[in-house]
């Protein structure tokens, strides 16, 4: 089913496009999940160094969202100092292939 199938009936947020939106859409979602991709798990910290201009309070908020949303887990260790490590679910691997095609589609157009 395209994006053909729903013209005409309603909003667009609800349709499946709009819910993949709402999921992964914004400035660093679809990033974070592409860095958790490459190398799981990954501590906050980490994240952060490797998306740069992001802030702590920015990259946690989308962590939270992204962990609501079943993307992402997140597992915390009970130590001085915290430990936090963030992986990707399986419902989120279901969007590497797509994220491959992005990639592929950058790649060409580059």
């Amino acid at each position: 089913m395209g994006t053909a199938d729903y013209q005409g009936e309603g909003n667009i947020h609800e349709t499946p496009f709009g819910y993949t939106l709402s999921v992964i859409g914004g400035k660093w979602k679809m990033l974070i999940i592409y860095l958790l991709a490459e190398n799981q798990p990954v501590r906050f910290n980490e994240l952060k160094r490797r998306i740069g201009p992001i802030t702590y309070k920015m990259l946690s908020s989308q962590l939270k969202e992204l962990e609501a949303d079943g993307l992402v887990d997140r597992k915390e260790y009970p130590q001085v100092p915290p430990k936090v490590e963030y992986r990707l679910t399986p419902k989120a691997e279901t969007l590497i292939p797509v994220m491959e095609q992005l990639c592929d589609w950058g790649r060409s157009n580059l």
